[in-house]
């Protein structure tokens, strides 16, 4: 059996910028146990997965270890695949996942895709995540994740962390965020405890931080830089309890998996 399999850098204008994802389209679902063999043979922070439904797809998404109940930069890479290599020929593309009905639309040389708000509250500093980054924040808040402030870009760049501590944590992954010099705010996002010690590009962290910046700043639009090593920009907008995020997607690299008889 083979299949067809793209990789795409989501939330980039160039290849070697933004976040890399695997998409492999699907007639039907194959074995969970498969689906994640060959998330962790591509060793990408996610691999996406989608088959036709009546709506339009069903899709999923999974990291090298685990699978995953939302991901921005994989849903990206899975609409631009469709737009732009598969021939998908409507305004908007309609996914089921496990967070709902998710929604990707072509705008303006743009995908725009409709998320669930996850608003944080604040929180204790928990002694791990001080630790685990070398230094302590000004506040914590959570959600799906911590989300540690910081004073500002500099400081956030600095930050070395130490992912054995990290990992003591009992929420999916730490954000960290400050202002940004050129941008509203800047993050980055470190997970080693679903296989990903730094995501280059989070669209799922941004789902708690469009909220968080929302109600520090008073405004609802933002512009946003994850200054991983390899970077990215999003726009983000607060509609209600939904996040619009918008970003770029370029192929790298169209293959084919070979999984034998």
């Amino acid at each position: 059996m083979k299949l067809k399999q793209y990789q795409v850098d989501a939330f980039a204008t160039r290849v070697f910028e933004g976040n890399p994802a695997a998409v492999c389209p699907l007639d039907h679902w194959l074995d969970d146990s498969l689906l994640q063999a060959i998330a962790n043979e591509n060793n990408l922070s996610e691999t996406a997965f989608f088959v036709p439904s009546e709506k339009g797809f069903h899709l999923r998404w999974f990291t090298p270890v685990a699978e995953v109940d939302l991901c921005g930069h994989a849903t990206l890479a899975a609409a631009h695949v469709l737009f732009e290599i598969l021939g998908y020929t409507g305004k908007q593309i309609t996914f089921q996942t496990k967070s709902g009905e998710l929604v990707v639309e072509s705008k303006d040389g743009l995908l725009a895709m409709n998320f669930p708000a996850r608003p944080p509250v604040m929180k204790p500093i928990p002694d791990a995540l001080a630790v685990g980054l070398g230094r302590p924040p000004l506040e914590v808040w959570a959600a799906n994740d911590y989300i540690a402030v910081f004073e500002d870009e500099d400081t956030l760049r600095s930050i070395s962390p130490d992912f054995a501590k990290l990992q003591e944590l009992d929420r999916r992954g730490v954000i960290v965020t400050a202002p940004g010099t050129d941008v509203d705010f800047v993050s980055r996002f470190f997970a080693p405890k679903i296989g990903i010690p730094e995501d280059p590009v989070t669209g799922a962290a941004h789902c708690e931080l469009t909220p968080y910046w929302a109600q520090r700043l008073g405004k609802t639009s933002f512009e946003a830089r994850q200054v991983s090593p390899r970077g990215g920009k999003l726009s983000c907008q607060l509609q209600g309890n939904r996040v619009i995020l918008s970003g770029k997607a370029v192929t790298f690299m169209i293959g084919e998996i070979d999984l034998g008889d």
